[in-house]
């Protein structure tokens, strides 16, 4: 599913007395809303659904695939997510 399928799914669950825009916002707010709690708090619990984290990746060596030469890959900070008790059973 990408954006506008998803876009597209808030609009028929918020009804044809809403417009297309009006689900856009709304779903980008949600998505803000849980970039927002991100940075504030590292952790964002959505009962149900599921939790997303941030995680810490330490600095390593790998290499670049193309010249096989080595280099140093950065710290970097990563999202997590992990499914709630309503996904686990999705099939």
């Amino acid at each position: 599913m990408n954006k506008a399928e998803l876009v597209s799914e808030v609009h028929k669950v918020l009804g044809n007395d809403t417009s297309l825009a009006a689900a856009e916002r709304a779903a980008d707010s949600v998505l803000q809303a849980i970039k927002r709690g991100l940075k504030r708090d590292g952790e964002v619990h959505l009962v149900g659904f599921g939790t997303f984290s941030v995680a810490h990746r330490s600095a390593r060596k790998g290499f670049n695939p193309h010249t096989r030469q080595p280099m140093k890959i950065a710290a970097m900070k990563l999202v997590r997510f992990k499914a709630g008790s309503s996904l686990r059973g999705l099939r």
